[in-house]
């Protein structure tokens, strides 16, 4: 399957903001079955875009426009091919907790392993992991479909209820929030299990037939984990979905602070508005620029200090 890309992000100042340096991580990767075909990246004001990759080996393109200014606009264009997955079985043999182990004892898979920013153990999450039965028994894949399909039916899907850096707690108290909170609880229940765990930043095509949870104009989230014979396969807790080719991956970390699609610095006195939009179609030619117009993510944040972060994206 083609897929034809457009993300159009905007920062919106109440002032002129003298300048801003801004990171992006929206290049889809080029891994496994898919493969990135074309990739651009363009900013107004107009800057001059560099890139590198990171210890993951995410692209992170990153400009700086060193004029005031009221507004950034960033317009990601990528296309891209992804054939559909090999079949997953639904269990695996008993001695698979066995291979899992040596597996991680041949390789270095520490960071995937270790809790990380957004994924620290907590009392509410023990009581969670209790709840769902989250112990090595039957095989690795087998838990880990559980988790995902408890998971899906212990939670609600809503938007604005947990923000961009909100600890794990807040969803779990509630049992509300959206795909970066229900990633970081999957990955925060199943890595004390000894089974690496990593976070993946994209795009999911939505289709009518699907009923996806997940918001249709917005980045995506879900999980992967390193099964013995199969390496890393995704589960996607939100939909209740192990991802296929549907599921297109831009970046990977130990959560979502390894991986925002945008992040940055301005100088200046102002309250920053984000907006965003995003159209995923399954094609061979790039998106009309025209078909995307970037919305309000419900979100304000003001900045006092002359020099602030700008606003992430929440991942949905």
């Amino acid at each position: 399957m083609y897929y034809s890309i457009l993300h159009k992000t905007r920062f919106r100042y109440s002032s002129p903001v003298r300048e801003s340096v801004t990171e992006v991580r929206m290049q889809p990767r080029s891994e496994g079955l898919q493969r990135c075909l074309s990739f651009k990246l363009t900013s107004s004001p107009a800057a001059r875009v560099h890139s590198y990759s990171d210890s993951y080996g995410n692209i992170v393109h990153h400009f700086d426009i060193p004029a005031p200014h009221k507004s950034t606009t960033i317009t990601a264009e990528a296309l891209v091919i992804l054939p559909p997955p090999p079949s997953i079985p639904e269990a695996l043999d008993r001695d698979a907790w066995e291979q899992l182990e040596l597996m991680t004892r041949e390789e270095d898979y520490w960071d995937f392993l270790a809790p990380s920013h957004f994924t620290h153990p907590t009392q509410l999450l023990t009581r969670f992991a209790t709840e769902l039965e989250v112990y090595r028994r039957d095989d690795p894949l087998t838990l880990l479909r559980s988790i995902n399909e408890r998971m899906y039916d212990a939670f609600d899907y809503e938007s604005g209820h947990t923000e961009v850096d909100s600890p794990i707690d807040l969803a779990l108290k509630t049992r509300k929030g959206v795909c970066q909170d229900f990633a970081h609880i999957m990955i925060a229940l199943v890595r004390p299990l000894g089974i690496p765990c990593r976070y993946v930043s994209g795009y999911l095509f939505h289709r009518d037939e699907d009923h996806d949870r997940s918001e249709e104009d917005a980045t995506h989230a879900w999980v992967e984990a390193l099964i013995p014979g199969f390496g890393w396969v995704g589960f996607d807790p939100t939909n209740n979905l192990i991802t296929g080719e549907r599921h297109i991956r831009t970046a990977i970390g130990r959560d979502y602070a390894d991986v925002p699609p945008t992040q940055g610095v301005f100088k200046g006195k102002a309250e920053s508005i984000l907006e965003v939009g995003v159209k995923v179609v399954p094609t061979e030619r790039p998106i009309d620029e025209e078909e995307v117009d970037p919305r309000p993510t419900g979100t304000i944040t003001a900045f006092l200090k002359a020099e602030a972060a700008a606003e992430q994206q929440q991942q949905q």
